[in-house]
């Protein structure tokens, strides 16, 4: 056979190839059943839990309140900047779903381990994870904060216990509605239940 042949055929089976496997993990987002209608794809929230009110600063040093964002959802979650095992996956999440999205809708990381979460850590860890400017980190002291983590049932990071790493969406009336944990989060399903929550589902 012809070596010019042998050749096109052997880069024409990759192509297919590349189609098929293209087409089985499109698929696979497709058939995720948590996608479909208008189930939320994340664990809804006891009704009526309001998202704990704060004012506080944020990386860049400018005031920064819960009450900022009514009228549009919010994703949260707990963060702290010298992470280097849950807390980049859970960045990453939302970013993924920042993009799945198209669009950038408030995206909040609350610190949860004051005083080594600074302005300077923050907007490096933001940096390092291409969310500078994307997501805003809610920092305070150790008192300021303690009022949010009780709120949204979090425990802060210790020497004694890694935080819980969590993903929540706020509602716009300012309600807790549909909690991720991180290991079961995906961009996909975050960006399906904002847009359950921007339709006032």
């Amino acid at each position: 056979m012809n070596p010019r042949r042998v050749i096109a055929l052997f880069v024409a089976g990759l192509f297919a190839l590349a189609l098929i496997l293209a087409g089985a993990l499109s698929r696979e987002d497709d058939d995720d059943p948590a996608l479909s209608g208008d189930v939320p794809a994340g664990s809804l929230l006891p009704e009526g839990v309001r998202a704990p009110g704060f004012e506080l600063t944020d990386e860049r040093g400018q005031p920064i309140a819960m009450r900022d964002f009514r009228g549009q959802p919010v994703i949260v979650t707990f963060l702290y900047t010298n992470c280097d095992d849950t807390c980049p996956p859970a960045a990453q999440q939302v970013k993924g779903a920042l993009n799945e999205l198209g669009r950038d809708v408030p995206a909040l990381a609350i610190a949860v381990e004051p005083p080594r979460d600074t302005p300077a850590s923050a907007r490096a860890f933001l940096s390092e994870q291409r969310l500078l400017g994307r997501m805003r980190f809610v920092l305070g002291s150790r008192e300021e904060l303690a009022p949010v983590w009780r709120g949204y049932a979090v425990r802060p990071q210790s020497a004694r216990a890694e935080h819980q790493a969590r993903i929540v969406l706020v509602d716009g009336r300012g309600r807790q509605r549909i909690g991720f944990p991180v290991d079961q989060a995906t961009p996909e399903r975050i960006a399906h239940d904002v847009r359950l929550l921007e339709r006032g589902a």
